[in-house]
């Protein structure tokens, strides 16, 4: 495999542990993790929401790397316009990411700490909001990226 397609792969690879997990938590994790009660649901939560964003930083560090790696060996003038969709969801999806890390998880993660259960309840469902927002933006991604030469 040569230096694009290496690229393309780790692209490819970073994308699906992104949204991936975020189909994850949303379809099968929130609703199993209703059947708790706060004090127990919310702390788990925190915890395994937690762990993922920290792969998610990996991620969007990967696709970033590997997304302008690929414009530049291939040549920045090569590619359509789905490129910049891509890449203007992509930007778009990273921008609500860093807010959701720097404002509700931590708010999250305070309110846990503090026992504040209803503070933490308002701060998981701001999660909820934005990951099915970047849910849905990277699934448009992801197919804007399999098949964009259409565009």
């Amino acid at each position: 495999m040569g230096t694009v397609g290496t690229l393309v792969a780790l692209h490819a690879v970073s994308a699906c542990v992104w949204l991936g997990g975020m189909v994850f938590a949303h379809y099968c994790l929130r609703p199993a993790a209703r059947a708790f009660d706060p004090p127990i649901r919310l702390p788990f939560m925190a915890d395994v929401l937690g762990r993922f964003f920290r792969f998610v930083w990996g991620a969007i560090l990967l696709l970033v790397i590997s997304g302008y790696g690929i414009l530049s060996v291939q040549g920045f003038g090569s590619f359509g316009v789905h490129v910049h969709l891509m890449q203007a969801s992509g930007i778009v999806m990273m921008l609500l990411f860093a807010h959701l890390w720097f404002a509700p998880r931590r708010r999250l993660e305070r309110a846990v700490a503090n026992k504040d259960w209803p503070a933490a309840a308002r701060s998981l469902d701001q999660i909820r909001v934005i990951v099915t927002i970047n849910m849905w933006l990277g699934t448009f991604t992801v197919l804007i990226g399999a098949g964009g030469r259409w565009l």
